[in-house]
């Protein structure tokens, strides 16, 4: 989740700042124009979100799941570090690697998704830059001439190739479809 929001109605950007802000020009927005097609953006993940505009108190959160008690939830593990208990499928060999580490298979395992993590830093701007503008793309764009062929551009790294099939598209969702994209052509 980021900081910051970008709120489009239909093709226009009319509001890009933090969540309060944009919550408050939402409102103030919605105000002068009660039937506006809107839809916000997280700016980090190009992904759709929504906020709960019932209340100005509730102007500092997004719309969210009821919480879960948490004693309830609760089972074996180390529930304070944020573990997360998932089913991981490998050979007979892995496993027997794994067992003879230090500190176990969950320990051998966490060091060797940090260390991936480490080494993988350089090559997952662009792979992340090149999601998060897919997914506005998708949901902004999907019916608009030339969206297949940008698509294409942007996961083949075609920074030339993307700027040309968006060039006729509206001006809020081209620029801002070009600025999520930024780091995914290098």
């Amino acid at each position: 989740m980021s900081d910051t929001f970008s709120a489009f109605d239909g093709d226009l950007r009319f509001a890009s700042g933090e969540r309060a802000c944009v919550i408050k020009a939402i409102k103030k927005h919605l105000h002068r124009q009660p039937n506006a097609s809107l839809l916000v953006f997280d700016d980090a993940t190009g992904g759709q979100i929504d906020f709960d505009l019932r209340d100005a108190a509730d102007a500092t959160s997004a719309v969210a799941p009821p919480a879960q008690d948490a004693d309830a939830s609760r089972g074996p593990g180390r529930p304070k570090l944020g573990v997360v208990a998932r089913e991981v499928t490998l050979l007979p060999r892995h496993w027997d690697w794994l067992a003879k580490q230090p500190g176990g298979a969950s320990v051998a395992i966490r060091k060797l998704v940090d260390e991936a993590r480490r080494t993988s830093a350089d090559a997952e701007p662009p792979r992340v830059a090149r999601e998060r503008a897919y997914r506005f793309m998708s949901a902004m764009a999907g019916n608009l001439a030339g969206f297949e062929e940008a698509s294409r551009a942007l996961f083949a790294g075609n920074a030339e190739g993307f700027t040309a099939e968006t060039s006729a598209w509206p001006e809020d969702v081209r620029d801002y479809a070009h600025a999520l994209a930024k780091g995914a052509f290098v």
